[in-house]
């Protein structure tokens, strides 16, 4: 029921993204963003269009009747003055304007073109004794056609003048205006969206090729899988940090199952080795008292043995994801701290020497740990030695280190030594000193796993230095690290600087 309905819960929303990915999503918001600015572009467009032609038409049929209303007040008209066969009345005629001449009753005496209808108003206004009387009369219905009158009075009860502006021309080429607008903003928007689809998807095909990659990872667990990616914008930055991601999982997952193995092949031989003791110990009473002690001296050398192992196996688990934030440090205080604690446990003689700059950014947990396997080390290999363990610490300051142009700042890595004048190393040793479980032929019969150098190199390696080893002059090894600059070249001289 578990697996079924956890399969059941995610295939809805696995649906819904199909539905929905970002590539309609994003066509559909760029459509719609369009759509949005060419619909507002529009009305705008077409509610100022639309205001300026019927200011327009109202300014023109406004000028009609005031020059009406002027002549008639300057001069004694008649209707047979505003006839359409008398001379010198063209203007009172311009485009969509219509002229119907009213006699003394309200009588048409000129119709016009179509004919007017006449109120009482306009024959009221007929009849009137003052010249330029108005009336006027809004939305008049004339035939199929909608008018705007204007009835301006002659004077004297001589009859008035009709002055008529047809609105349906003026209406019929809005709504040309209104549908071409309409037209052109579809037009718009399908176009936007065809080009919002293509630019989607010219935009996110690399995206589905990582979603692509992201589902065939957890599909089959493989880490790898090439993200085929390019470019230097955010998807392709975000390619390479995802490709850099998988290699560095499966570099992590083959160094847990090596380490795993490793762990395994090690630990075989001393459970052996306890099982068989323990097995004897059933018959404790039936051996001598020389060989009971040795048994109980084997099973405490095996048991420490094995918490040696156990301990070390934690530590380089701990050592590749250590959580311990890093800082600014002074490795030569860490390399007092070590040498007083290596003192106290081996007995041995133990100098620092420290040159230049030792501040460095790392982890001091790390870094401590890194210093003890090394003290440790050259404890074990020079146990009869009369000559002190030497740990020197060398920072960029040095002369023969490279500086920055004008040469203010130093620059370099901070270099740990570790330097004893036991057996030292030989030639066919020197690859592999820093190998998990690795012991040479000659220290197979001391105690150890073969896990301290290689804690060693993973704690230089995060911290952007690198091991080394060689064969000290006079005799003995030097064994060490760097932080923050890479490895030193191998054979230096080892006697110290200066």
């Amino acid at each position: 029921m578990g697996p079924a309905g956890g399969r059941s819960g995610r295939s809805p929303g696995r649906r819904r993204f199909r539905l929905v990915s970002l590539r309609t999503t994003f066509a559909l918001s760029f459509a719609a963003v369009t759509a949005a600015v060419t619909v507002l572009v529009g009305l705008l467009s077409y509610s100022a269009a639309a205001r300026l032609v019927r200011v327009d038409q109202q300014m023109v049929f406004d000028e009609v009747v005031q020059d009406v209303r002027n002549e008639v007040r300057q001069a004694r008209m008649t209707p047979e003055d505003f006839s359409s066969s008398a001379p010198g009345h063209d203007l009172l005629r311009p485009a969509r304007t219509d002229v119907q001449v009213l006699g003394p009753d309200g009588a048409v005496v000129d119709p016009g073109n179509p004919g007017l209808p006449v109120t009482r108003a306009d024959r009221g206004i007929a009849g009137a004794a003052t010249a330029g009387r108005l009336t006027v009369h809004l939305d008049t219905d004339v035939g199929d056609d909608v008018y705007r009158v204007a009835t301006v009075a002659l004077g004297g009860g001589r009859g008035a003048v009709q002055v008529a502006q047809s609105f349906s021309d003026t209406e019929d080429l809005l709504r040309s205006l209104q549908q071409r607008t309409l037209v052109t903003t579809t037009a718009v928007v399908v176009g936007a969206g065809l080009f919002g689809w293509w630019l989607a998807r010219r935009i996110t095909r690399r995206l589905v090729v990582l979603t692509s990659a992201a589902e065939d990872v957890a599909r089959t667990r493989r880490l790898d899988i090439q993200v085929p990616v390019t470019g230097n914008d955010e998807v392709g930055r975000l390619g390479r940090a995802f490709d850099r991601m998988l290699g560095r999982l499966a570099q992590s997952e083959e160094d847990q199952r090596r380490l795993v193995q490793d762990a395994g092949h090690e630990l075989r031989t001393p459970l052996t080795s306890l099982r068989t003791n323990i097995s004897l110990l059933r018959r404790i009473d039936e051996l001598p008292p020389a060989a009971r002690e040795e048994l109980v001296a084997d099973l405490g050398q095996e048991a420490r043995e094995l918490t040696d192992l156990v301990n070390e196996l934690v530590d380089l688990a701990a050592g590749q994801s250590d959580s311990e934030p890093p800082q600014t440090v002074d490795l030569a205080d860490i390399a007092e701290d070590v040498a007083g604690l290596a003192r106290r446990r081996t007995g041995r003689e133990i100098v620092v020497a420290s040159y230049g700059d030792t501040a460095a950014e790392g982890r001091p947990g790390l870094l401590t740990r890194a210093m003890s396997n090394l003290v440790e080390n050259a404890a074990k290999f020079d146990r009869g030695g009369g000559a002190p363990i030497e740990i020197v610490v060398a920072g960029p300051a040095l002369p023969h280190l490279r500086l920055r142009a004008g040469g203010e700042t130093p620059v370099g890595p901070v270099r740990v030594e570790v330097r004893d004048r036991g057996p030292g190393i030989t030639d066919g040793d020197l690859g592999h000193v820093f190998d998990r479980f690795y012991r040479a032929a000659d220290a197979r019969s001391l105690p150890g796993s073969g896990l301290g150098l290689s804690i060693v190199r993973e704690v230089a390696l995060a911290h952007g230095g690198a091991p080394f080893a060689f064969r000290r002059g006079g005799g003995g090894a030097v064994i060490g690290f760097t932080v923050g600059g890479g490895a030193a070249a191998d054979g230096e001289d080892a006697d110290g600087p200066g």
